[in-house]
């Protein structure tokens, strides 16, 4: 449990001067993919307001990847969308995961 802890800690980032994580890393441990994630978003934009979610601008992406490494990134052709602890908790109510369920 600790460690899962510490790992948690290590994908939380501090943007815009909020702590969030980014969908890519929500939908790894919800164990879905970050498209069908993105889509439940989409499908309930309404849900989210700017202080839950929001997207990355290119400099806020850069230097995110510039703080810990281009190689783990992959090649993102969108933005990413960062999620609050409220967006968190929202989305853990759309997600049809075990794990989302749990959460």
């Amino acid at each position: 449990m600790k460690n899962k802890l510490l790992s948690i800690q290590k994908i939380i980032y501090e943007i815009r001067g909020q702590k969030v994580l980014l969908d890519s890393d929500l939908a790894n441990l919800y164990e879905v993919e970050v498209r069908a994630l993105n889509r439940a978003v989409k499908r309930n934009i309404t849900r989210f307001p700017k202080d839950f979610m929001f997207q990355l601008t290119n400099e806020e992406w850069d230097n995110l990847k510039c703080q810990n490494g281009t190689s783990s990134w992959g090649g993102k052709r969108k933005l990413p969308f960062v999620f609050t602890e409220q967006g968190i908790a929202m989305l853990s109510g759309l997600l049809n995961s075990e794990i989302a369920i749990n959460v």
